[in-house]
């Protein structure tokens, strides 16, 4: 691995490196207003949702690297502490990297990027309307990190109200994510996508505590069948399985050694379709090297 000591590296060399590095982060496409009712839309991928009691999200308007300037979002904050953050579909892709241009103070990026206000019910910001869901935040405080090109500055928001696109609302009340198709930065010219080809399903840790993965037995752990995530996913339990509950799948395969690479497979296949416990069970069966 090359090893890099970050205050080697010029701020924009250390900027291309870590926005390529840290991704993708999700975009927060921030419509502020300033105190002479002049509104404004930009958007910022150092953003992400930072607690739920009280709900509250971070994004942070750095500072510009060419010039040292302040973004008119930061501006417009201190003046009118209130602001929209609205989420990006890959619909809006172009529209929202239009609306990072450096326009002049008092441009309407709706207006040059295209984008139709909705009127918010609790900020004086408006919403952008072809945005999946929509944040209506308070800003709690503003926190610099740094006076220089690139430096942050942590805004916090705290949502006030949550709208949503109704027919992403599925049956159970939980948002379609796959549908929302929201869009995410990496570095350079990047961005990737949700779709349904590139999410994956993990099943969560167990409440209590997982068995672990040196509670496997040692011959699964290391015959090279499997790596980190599949051992893992087997050891996402919260107890190994008794003789009983190993019973019907002894009865799947007849004893013998031969037998133990159909088992692995098998056992693989069901870890692909997150059949984890089915897995683990096959395995338990199978006789050790």
């Amino acid at each position: 691995m090359r090893s890099i000591l970050t205050d080697e590296l010029s701020p924009l060399e250390l900027q291309l490196c870590l926005q390529s590095a840290i991704a993708p982060r999700p975009i927060c496409l921030a419509s502020t207003i300033d105190s002479d009712g002049n509104v404004n839309l930009s958007p910022f991928s150092f953003f992400n949702l930072f607690s739920t009691n009280p709900p509250l999200c971070i994004f942070s308007p750095s500072r510009r690297m060419r010039d040292n300037s302040t973004k008119h979002t930061l501006e417009n904050l201190f003046e009118i502490p209130e602001c929209v953050v609205n989420l990006v579909s890959y619909e809006m892709a172009a529209q929202t990297s239009l609306a990072s241009c450096d326009f002049p103070r008092g441009v309407n990026e709706f207006v040059k990027a295209g984008f139709t206000p909705l009127p918010s019910l609790l900020v004086k910001p408006p919403r952008v309307a072809g945005s999946p869901v929509q944040l209506e935040c308070g800003i709690t405080q503003i926190i610099p990190l740094g006076q220089g090109p690139g430096a942050g500055n942590l805004v916090l928001a705290e949502i006030k109200m949550i709208h949503i696109r109704e027919e992403l609302i599925q049956s159970d009340g939980t948002i379609d994510q796959v549908k929302m198709g929201l869009i995410a930065r990496m570095g350079g010219d990047l961005y990737c996508r949700v779709t349904e080809e590139n999410v994956f399903r993990l099943p969560k840790p167990l409440h209590h505590a997982a068995i672990g993965i040196d509670s496997l037995p040692l011959w699964i752990r290391t015959c090279g069948h499997f790596n980190g995530n599949e051992l893992a996913r087997l050891s996402n339990a919260g107890s190994l399985p008794g003789e009983e509950e190993l019973e019907n799948f002894r009865k799947l395969y007849p004893a013998g050694s031969q037998m133990r690479d159909a088992m692995i497979l098998h056992a693989k296949e069901l870890l692909a379709g997150n059949e984890n416990e089915a897995a683990l069970k096959v395995l338990l069966c199978c006789p050790a090297p």
